[in-house]
């Protein structure tokens, strides 16, 4: 038991656990903004599109009367909305970082040595190593 606990706790003490953590807590934070953002300004421009029809109230009744369930497909719209929303933000954060993450590789100043596969100077016109004459 003693070595199950040892190993949890090496695992949990990770950096990329700690992370992964962070990376939850954050993205929870941001699906909160966007659920707000959809339901609290885009589903109210959509409905002011439709001419005031309530999006997220479209719904189809399974039963009789007023205790009968709901297929709330309005709501399921606008939780795809919210998926596709952050989706599209979390591709353009990844781009971003992407791009400016990106660095150019300097030029290279060897090259291999055909015939005795070490490197030399990428200037050279014969290996210094084997002397073989190499081409231009």
């Amino acid at each position: 038991m003693k070595k199950i606990a040892k190993e949890f706790k090496e695992f949990i003490s990770r950096g990329n656990v700690m992370d992964m953590a962070v990376g939850v807590i954050i993205g929870g934070a941001f699906t909160a903004i966007v659920t707000s953002l959809v339901n609290d300004i885009i589903m109210p421009v959509l409905s002011l599109l439709t001419g005031g029809f309530d999006f997220t109230a479209l719904c189809v009744k399974l039963g009789e009367g007023e205790e009968a369930a709901t297929l709330n497909y309005g709501a399921f719209i606008a939780a795809i909305i919210n998926f596709i929303l952050i989706a599209l933000v979390i591709f353009f954060i990844i781009k971003s970082i992407n791009k400016v993450s990106k660095k150019k590789e300097p030029e290279a100043t060897t090259k291999e040595c055909p015939y005795c596969f070490e490197k030399i100077s990428i200037k050279a016109t014969r290996c210094p190593h084997c002397t073989a004459e190499l081409d231009k």
